[in-house]
């Protein structure tokens, strides 16, 4: 008869909190998106257009960036406006990828920010709703270029892999973004 007693109270100290849980459902985790920052994110002025002279500068540090791991890209410059100033289409670099840097450029200078941004929030935070915007495009390789802490245009490479497309990109955006 002991033997049940014990038993039974084991049984039932197991199934108490069991069925307490039971009776509370959970609370749902916030919702991301209801969020309220403090600060206005992605709001760096915008300045005056890009100098011809600046976007092939960062054009060449994107290029030789590319060249060292022989990675054949095409990278555009866009003004503040999202106005296309440079491009240049590396030999061999494919023909589809022309339109898509120059779209990483626009998107980077409307949007105020890097797209990976958007990648990330369509990847990573399944902010499916990104993809409804005018203008996005949900890849890296695209960068603001900042001057004196306003936004004078931005850089897209496209023709490789994001990853690559976003390291030959930031090269160029290190001429300007100091």
């Amino acid at each position: 008869m002991r033997n049940h007693t014990l038993v039974f109270l084991l049984f039932a100290s197991i199934l108490t909190p069991l069925s307490a849980s039971a009776q509370q459902p959970a609370a749902p985790p916030p919702y991301p998106l209801d969020a309220i920052p403090d600060k206005m994110p992605f709001a760096t002025p915008y300045g005056p257009p890009i100098s011809l002279a600046h976007a092939q500068a960062a054009i060449a540090a994107a290029q030789a960036e590319a060249e060292k791991h022989a990675w054949p890209l095409n990278i555009a410059v866009v003004d503040s406006g999202a106005n296309l100033v440079a491009f240049a289409r590396m030999d061999g670099a494919q023909l589809a990828s022309i339109a898509i840097a120059e779209h990483k450029a626009r998107a980077a200078a409307s949007f105020r920010r890097p797209t990976r941004v958007f990648e990330e929030g369509v990847q990573k935070a399944d902010y499916k709703y990104v993809l409804t915007l005018d203008g996005v495009i949900a890849s890296r390789g695209g960068f603001p270029l900042i001057e004196d802490g306003k936004l004078i245009g931005a850089i897209g490479c496209s023709g490789g892999t994001g990853s690559q497309d976003e390291v030959a990109c930031a090269a160029g955006a290190a001429t300007i973004n100091k």
